[in-house]
């Protein structure tokens, strides 16, 4: 699960002042700072008031409630948990009116990759082909909620799949493209295929708060 349905149903959630979603997590000082870190403006919320959104990018390994949430998930496809990346955290904080009264809300949602045994897709090119087609619509309409696209020098972040294409990832989900800075997503790049393999570290459960804000 990731970034943009979340925050929309958070953002409306007003009278819940703490905002929980699926693999939600509460991050506090604790750890070192976060390998990168994207802050959008202030947007309009769907229910009104206002939504700024903070991505806090690891990876990190899995908290031992992360991993054991993903081997259940593995185990109900019929597969078997190789790894477990917590590939970044999105923070959402809200700014509006209850009951007549200013009020500020807030929530962060963990984003997780399961790495289960799955088997290599036959239709990569495929898959690689529909999100290169997609790519500029799918900038402009996330960026429609979050504000532009992020960027360096110019250079527009690449949209990282959170499932990967090579193993069955959707390649043009609202809810599986994460923008990322080049120098994260070599990282990320570089660690799949050790999350997929036996026996790596991303089987080893991390800490709960894996980074300072």
């Amino acid at each position: 699960m990731t970034t943009a349905h979340f925050l929309q149903r958070a953002a409306s959630t007003v009278a819940v002042l703490t905002l929980v979603g699926c693999g939600s997590a509460t991050v506090g000082t604790v750890g070192p700072p976060a390998a990168a870190k994207w802050t959008s403006p202030f947007m309009p919320s769907p229910a009104g008031g206002q939504v700024r959104t903070t991505i806090y990018y690891g990876p990190w390994q899995c908290s031992a409630a992360f991993m054991t949430r993903c081997e259940s998930k593995c185990a109900a496809q019929g597969h078997a948990l190789m790894g477990c990346m917590w590939l970044a955290d999105i923070k959402g904080d809200w700014q509006g009116r209850f009951m007549l009264m200013p009020a500020e809300a807030g929530g962060r949602l963990a984003i997780t990759h399961c790495c289960c045994d799955y088997p290599k897709v036959a239709d990569l090119q495929w898959r690689r082909d529909t999100w290169d087609k997609a790519r500029k619509g799918f900038r402009r309409e996330w960026g429609s909620e979050f504000g532009e696209w992020p960027s360096t020098s110019g250079d527009l972040w690449t949209g990282h799949h959170v499932f990967d294409l090579a193993h069955g990832g959707a390649p043009i989900a609202r809810d599986n493209v994460l923008p990322v800075p080049d120098s994260v997503h070599k990282t990320y790049n570089a660690e799949y295929p050790a999350c997929y393999a036996p026996g790596g570290r991303w089987l080893t459960p991390g800490p709960d708060r894996p980074y300072a804000d």
